[in-house]
């Protein structure tokens, strides 16, 4: 592995250092989802029951059983449970504002690690040829002949970076879909939660 690094030059530091950096934000992206489970959404009906008979105290408890990111959503929207829609609803998009960047975590990081690899991949290709050219220069002007030995420091270089960036950059681009994916399925799902429960509180028994 050293040997590979060596040959690979100095752009194989940058291209490893982004290796852990993605690896590190996807295996605690991973870990933080897996913590999130919708099937826990089985007690909104339950909220919303709450909510028709007024015992808004027992729906604002009950929804400590939900995902925390839809939890303190739908809170912030019971406690102005006496307030207009408008009022409501400015509640609930307050505390989203918070809510939603913990689900996006960092996965800017891993969208632009996934296009910096590749190119730290092509500038070590790039370095890699101008070496073999360089020596082609001052071999064919002293010797008027080129060993191909003396082209595989610079051949080994620019197939390496490349292989190196392309191996960084392909599972982070996998991953980073993956997390955008169930982020998007959270979004959405609160979304749909927030405009059911602002329905159900219109419906109650007195005016909002």
């Amino acid at each position: 592995m050293i040997s590979i690094i060596t040959h690979g030059g100095w752009l194989m530091l940058p291209i490893i250092f982004c290796s852990v950096i993605s690896l590190a934000i996807i295996i605690e992206r991973f870990f933080y989802f897996s913590t999130i489970k919708l099937n826990k959404l089985q007690n909104l009906s339950q909220i919303f029951d709450y909510v028709r008979r007024n015992r808004i105290k027992d729906a604002i408890e009950e929804t400590g059983k939900l995902p925390s990111f839809l939890s303190n959503i739908l809170k912030a929207a019971l406690l102005h449970y006496d307030q207009s829609k408008e009022a409501i609803r400015e509640a609930m998009e307050a505390a989203s504002l918070e809510e939603f960047p913990k689900l996006e975590k960092n996965l800017n990081f891993l969208n632009m690690i996934a296009h910096i690899s590749p190119l730290l991949g092509l500038l070590g290709t790039v370095v890699g040829m101008i070496k073999c050219f360089y020596v082609i220069e001052q071999k064919a002007g002293v010797y008027g002949v080129v060993n191909p030995s003396d082209l595989a420091s610079g051949i080994w270089e620019a197939l390496l970076t490349t292989a190196a960036g392309l191996s960084v950059a392909i599972p982070t681009i996998l991953a980073y879909n993956y997390f955008v994916h169930r982020v998007n399925l959270y979004i959405l799902t609160a979304e749909k939660t927030c405009s059911e429960l602002i329905e159900v509180l219109s419906q109650r028994p007195y005016e909002i």
